[in-house]
């Protein structure tokens, strides 16, 4: 019961903000637990659900490069830009900020606990985008190396 009360409680929170991917998130959620309640339907969304995500997020921004609208002479272009640089270098730290999320996650499952809550009031309170759960681990890794040195 409890769980279908937070679930509902999140609901409303993303009605009041309309947030369509959470609301559309929750429903798809209720409609299983309602209508399958297959405990193992929803362990495969927990365990490979963050990958499919990533790769459908991969395939939104290839289809620039599959459609031909960017292709080697843009990439070579772009790099003349600082701000190209700055992405680059960005790109780099979140990979190596996800890889450390993930070793967390796998030492440590219980932050996966405030890393949801987090990542839910960034996307009722703040109109977040709910995609970084692995890198919200590895900034929180890296902020828990550098709480470890001050102490």
């Amino acid at each position: 019961m409890e769980a279908y009360l937070f679930l509902l409680l999140l609901l409303a929170a993303g009605l009041i903000v309309k947030n369509y991917s959470l609301i559309f998130s929750i429903l798809f959620l209720l409609v299983v637990k309602i209508f399958v309640n297959s405990e193992k339907l929803f362990l495969i969304l927990q365990t490979k659900g963050i990958n499919w995500g990533v790769t459908v997020i991969t395939i939104a921004v290839l289809t620039p490069v599959a459609t031909g609208q960017i292709g080697f002479k843009d990439l070579f272009a772009s790099l003349k830009s600082p701000y190209a640089w700055i992405a680059l270098g960005s790109g780099i730290l979140v990979a190596l900020l996800a890889k450390n999320g993930v070793v967390l996650l796998a030492k440590d499952p219980h932050i996966t606990t405030a890393l949801v809550l987090g990542t839910i009031l960034a996307v009722t309170l703040f109109k977040g985008v709910a995609v970084g759960p692995l890198i919200g681990a590895g900034i929180a890794w890296a902020a828990m190396k550098v709480f470890g040195l001050l102490q």
